[in-house]
């Protein structure tokens, strides 16, 4: 199955009346088979957004269209087939603790009545993309931090997803952890041909798997462009933010 697109037309988002404006006319497109990475500071809205692709949040303006269903407006019916084409990395992977990690796995797949042998298959074949083997019948609570976010990356593509979308991927890992993570992605990327929406505040993740970066600020699209271009822009305001740097000296207390 040909993988599905991403367009953000135009995002206005407010909570309340009188809140200020996270978004204010956000336009993206997200290609089917591409990779974008949307970055920007905390409170800009990035999770907003994918909360949106996900049909959680209405945009009080605009429109998010996924695999040309628009999600601002769609019924519930309309939503839970985009639904069932979306795969989903949690930033701090939500596995259930109470259950074995290929139920974990295989949970979505449940409901569709396959037998335990068969969901098991699934789940080994899944877990062993993303590098794990014999971990089938171990708790959560068993497993490392980055062992954790491998099991719920193999349950975001369990039932092979046209878009997978990554909230903050490598949030709590070490550098190597990060860096394996951001490269199990970018392979799903390539082996499963899904289009893939992530939000990220690491710059090596971003530059690693992202064929587009886009960076949020004041509620707008401020660039959008391969992370070449992003690396070497002169926009002072993208070069504060990829290279980490204070707004000012930071003034220590003696």
């Amino acid at each position: 199955m040909a993988a599905s697109g991403i367009i953000l037309d135009d995002i206005w988002t407010r909570f309340g009346e009188s809140g200020r404006w996270i978004h204010r006319g956000v336009t993206l497109e997200v290609m089917p088979g591409e990779s974008v990475a949307i970055i920007g500071g905390s409170g800009a809205g990035k999770s907003v957004l994918l909360r949106s692709v996900l049909g959680l949040i209405q945009p009080n303006r605009g429109k998010v269209l996924v695999d040309d269903v628009d999600m601002s407006s769609a019924t519930e019916d309309e939503i839970y087939s985009v639904m069932k084409r979306l795969g989903m990395l949690f930033q701090f992977g939500a596995l259930f603790d109470s259950l074995p990690v290929w139920e974990n796995v295989t949970f979505a797949l449940q409901e569709q009545g396959l037998d335990v042998a068969t969901l098991r298959r699934i789940a080994s074949e899944k877990l062993k993309m993303v590098g794990l083997n014999a971990v089938e019948d171990a708790l959560p609570g068993e497993l490392s931090g980055g062992m954790k976010k491998r099991v719920a990356l193999a349950r975001a593509i369990a039932h092979d997803p046209q878009i997978l979308l990554c909230d903050e991927p490598t949030s709590g890992l070490d550098p190597v952890m990060s860096d394996t993570i951001s490269e199990l992605i970018r392979q799903m990327k390539n082996r499963l041909g899904v289009t893939t929406l992530t939000i990220t505040h690491d710059m090596k993740s971003a530059y690693k798997i992202a064929d587009r970066i886009a960076m949020l600020y004041e509620g707008e699209i401020l660039v959008c462009d391969t992370p070449e271009a992003i690396q070497a822009s002169t926009d002072p305001i993208v070069q504060q933010f990829v290279q980490g740097r204070a707004l000012a000296p930071v003034i220590h207390a003696e």
